[in-house]
């Protein structure tokens, strides 16, 4: 982790302008083509949510602003960011946060994704909640939704970005994942947001 040099920052006076703002996040949702993904993890037997999850945070990793967060009057660049996902109890129909280190390759990653959320049992681990080096993850696999935003402390620190899809969908001979991000407009642009989703469908289309 590093700290950054605020006076000689080349997004200066974007991170100001923007960090002023009482609601500084933008959203941009969008479908990706999960057709080869899908394909992989069904042939390997493999948890789409947490393969998915696998993928959004490798993706972001390769992305510097996705790895920023805001400390204070501070801003610091992560060397790793790490995915913490909702995970839904069946019994109670109520969600836990469960946050799991990325690993080097999806399926370590699914495995031990699996065992961190069957360890998990309550709403939320109070060793985890004060990271900022996470990104929080999420899936609404009963709808196919076209945009989604999620809650956020005002007041311009919360800077960690929100990764979101939903139930994929059949379209000709492609199926299709609607896929949302959601991030704090002082640390990236819509640029920045772009280049991830390069990535992340590269990564999806090379499995």
């Amino acid at each position: 982790m590093e700290y950054i040099n605020m006076e000689t920052w080349p997004r200066k006076e974007h991170y100001a302008y923007f960090h002023s703002m009482d609601y500084p996040m933008f959203n941009i949702s969008m479908n990706l083509d999960a057709t080869n993904f899908l394909r992989f993890v069904k042939e390997h037997k493999l948890s789409f949510y947490y393969a998915m999850g696998f993928a959004a945070a490798q993706a972001a990793n390769q992305i510097p602003e996705f790895r920023c967060r805001i400390r204070g009057e501070q801003v610091v660049l992560h060397d790793r960011v790490h995915p913490s996902f909702t995970d839904l109890d069946k019994d109670t129909g109520l969600f836990k946060y469960v946050q799991v280190d990325l690993t080097e390759d999806i399926f370590s990653f699914s495995e031990k994704a699996v065992q961190k959320s069957a360890a998990q049992h309550f709403f939320m681990d109070v060793n985890e909640e004060a990271r900022d080096d996470l990104l929080y993850i999420t899936c609404v696999p009963w709808v196919s939704f076209t945009q989604v935003t999620h809650p956020i402390a005002l007041g311009g620190d919360d800077s960690i970005p929100r990764i979101a899809w939903g139930k994929y969908f059949a379209s000709g001979e492609k199926i299709l994942l609607p896929f949302s991000i959601q991030a704090n407009h002082a640390l990236m642009d819509g640029f920045h947001a772009g280049k991830y989703v390069e990535r992340l469908q590269s990564f999806l289309d090379s499995l």
